[in-house]
């Protein structure tokens, strides 16, 4: 019997993060091999939903924003090597009271790094973007390069382009198991046995089950997504209508898109049933459209029309809710990238090329210190 084939780094999961990751890698001319238990783009994981929000001043901390910065330039970069639009400018809102961790937060990293931001009461909002309805008390951040990613164009450009290169993929093919010695590590797919001198672990929802040795504190979030016909189509077109994320009722969230022709898009922002990947419900409950709807008539009236789909996607939850690229401490060869906690699909490329740094020890070109838990 043959030794099994032998690879510089084998990657499980080929959503956003495992296929930036396998770009990467095999631009920098390493050997790779990755696997999905579907084919990418599928709606089983987190990397789908027709629309992503990509902004810079970002809220949830100053960390982010050289990462997001690089993200863009490298987004742009995969648009003129694939001639694929991928990214649209729209600006965005970011709208709540004052005193709102969205709000501070998002004038926090502005103010830091310099960023274009502008900051409207209600009345401006509604005036520039007339299916905004802020309650008195609310005020937006408005930035102008705030916009919209095609999450599926982005996945099947940057698979494309890494297989191109040389990078094997296995679709419809989950890792099963693994296991990592001196010389590397040893892993069993659905359909066969392979080597890696390392292993880069993008797998989301599942990746607690494959670290049976090594559980981390990971939490997978059930989310409905849901699309609806404009009352006021005008008002919802991307001209008048940027991308918006509000904070009301104390700590809740919700976001949502202009009509790009399949209905509006919104939904809330965590607060989802905590589930698994195989345990989780697909179906959407009337209640779920409704409880959405509710919020939508007081903020987003306009929107408020015939329900024209609704998806379910998962959120994979660090406590803190910052993202997780490390080395696991009992096995050195093996990454643990992405528990991106609901926020992380605009960064895909920029953690591609952070992650491929990382495999062959380069220092790292930003602050990780935030995503690095050993």
């Amino acid at each position: 019997m043959s030794a099994p084939a032998l690879f510089d780094v084998a990657i499980a999961g080929l959503g956003a993060m495992g296929s930036a990751v396998a770009l990467s890698l095999a631009r920098r001319g390493l050997t790779v091999a990755g696997f999905d238990r579907g084919t990418p783009p599928h709606e089983d994981g987190s990397s789908h939903g027709a629309t992503r929000i990509i902004r810079e001043a970002y809220f949830e901390h100053p960390a982010y924003v050289p990462l997001v910065q690089q993200a863009y330039a490298l987004w742009s970069a995969l648009e003129r090597e694939s001639g694929t639009a991928l990214l649209q400018p729209t600006g965005g809102l970011m709208i709540g009271r004052p005193d709102s961790a969205l709000i501070e937060g998002t004038l926090r990293s502005a103010a830091l790094h310099r960023l274009p931001h502008e900051v409207l009461g209600p009345a401006a909002v509604r005036e520039r973007h007339p299916a905004m309805r802020l309650a008195p008390d609310m005020i937006a951040v408005w930035e102008p390069r705030a916009g919209i990613l095609q999450p599926e164009a982005c996945l099947r450009v940057q698979l494309h382009l890494a297989q191109r290169l040389g990078a094997q993929f296995g679709f419809d093919e989950p890792l099963l198991r693994w296991d990592a010695d001196a010389a590397g590590v040893w892993l069993q797919t659905s359909r066969r046995e392979l080597r890696a001198r390392q292993l880069v672990l993008c797998a989301g929802a599942w990746t607690n089950g494959l670290l049976p040795g090594a559980v981390l504190p990971l939490q997978v979030e059930r989310q409905s997504l849901h699309w609806f016909e404009p009352l006021e189509p005008e008002a919802l077109a991307p001209a008048r209508c940027p991308i918006h994320l509000w904070q009301f009722d104390g700590d809740r969230f919700f976001y949502g898109f202009p009509d790009l022709g399949e209905g509006a898009k919104a939904a809330f922002h965590h607060g989802g049933e905590i589930t698994s990947a195989d345990a989780v419900r697909r179906d959407v409950q009337p209640a779920e459209v409704e409880a959405v709807r509710a919020v939508m008539r007081r903020f987003l009236p306009a929107a408020d029309g015939p329900l024209r789909r609704s998806q379910v996607c998962l959120y994979t939850n660090t406590p803190d809710g910052h993202f997780w690229i490390d080395r696991l401490e009992q096995q050195p060869a093996v990454i643990v990238v992405s528990a991106c906690s609901g926020h992380g699909f605009k960064f895909a490329p920029a953690i591609g090329e952070l992650v491929a740094d990382r495999v062959q020890e380069r220092p790292a070109r930003i602050d990780t210190g935030l995503f690095c838990r050993r």
